[in-house]
């Protein structure tokens, strides 16, 4: 897992091939990321499955409640079967403007 931080955000990137892996990790140093916006980049593993994704979704909706911006980036996936309850964009420039964008609505009371 690569870890990068760019001011209020932190980009974790999925290295290995292993998704639960890479889930498993980053619950298990949640402490050192939850005051940080995330990006979770996933974009390396061509087998990523909806199933795969939908792992994220406690992690998620913690994250979520916490006020921050949960991001996952993943280019081969139909995006139309994507749940509602996670954020999922094709590429790491989308998912910055998404967090953006919902920093803004925060500020702005909504």
């Amino acid at each position: 897992m690569k870890v990068d931080k760019k001011g209020h955000t932190t980009i974790l990137k999925e290295t290995k091939g292993d998704i639960k892996a890479f889930l498993e990790n980053i619950s298990n140093q949640y402490a050192s990321y939850k005051d940080q916006n995330l990006i979770l980049d996933v974009s390396l593993d061509k087998k990523v499955t909806i199933d795969d994704i939908i792992n994220f979704k406690d992690l998620a909706k913690q994250h979520i409640k916490s006020k921050k911006s949960f991001v996952i980036v993943v280019d081969a996936l139909e995006f139309n079967e994507v749940p509602d309850y996670l954020m999922v964009v094709p590429s790491l420039l989308e998912a910055l403007d998404i967090i953006e964008m919902e920093e803004i609505e925060r500020d702005l009371g909504f």
